[in-house]
């Protein structure tokens, strides 16, 4: 991946690299209410995010970090990997990891931001995603930017005290 940079009405998105390496970024990964969906489940430290961004950075997979365009302030990462060419496909992941930023239309600005450059510019035909069914909020703004699902996997593994369904979803550009 080269060096995309994306913008967005409220949002802009920079390749993550090691200037995202953060404590406010452990803090998300290790906060229960962040990561209860999450195949994560904590236990991160600094050094942990330090090889993960690094490993990402070294296989150039496509992997933003979500900034507010005023403060400049990291609230996020969204990515799409792995592509495949041959498929035209790619996997879809996101992350909201500022709680100050949840509920204000984010995610949905920049999953449209994403999505709209990997049709375009990446020319996909296909973009799917993974997410557990009682993660209500993530399968309603899944919908409501034009995902399907695709598949019911159930009991797929216990999140938040409860077994849960996971759901595959897909939308095609």
């Amino acid at each position: 991946m080269r060096n995309i940079e994306l913008e967005s009405e409220r949002l802009f998105y920079k390749r993550v690299n090691k200037e995202h390496i953060s404590m406010d970024y452990v803090h998300w990964i290790n906060d229960s209410e962040v990561n209860m969906y999450l195949e994560t489940s904590g236990g991160y430290t600094l050094d942990l995010l330090k090889k993960y961004i690094e490993s990402q950075y070294k296989n150039e997979v496509y992997f933003w970090a979500i900034h507010l365009k005023g403060s400049k302030k990291h609230i996020g990462n969204i990515k799409i990997d792995p592509i495949n060419m041959k498929t035209k496909s790619g996997e879809y992941g996101i992350l909201i990891g500022d709680k100050e930023s949840w509920g204000k239309g984010y995610a949905k600005e920049a999953s449209n931001t994403i999505l709209n450059f990997c049709f375009k510019e990446l020319k996909l035909s296909k973009v799917t995603l993974g997410v557990i069914e009682n993660n209500r909020s993530a399968v309603q703004l899944y919908k409501k930017i034009g995902f399907k699902i695709d598949e019911i996997i159930s009991g797929t593994k216990e999140y938040n005290h409860t077994i849960s369904n996971s759901l595959r979803m897909s939308i095609n550009g």
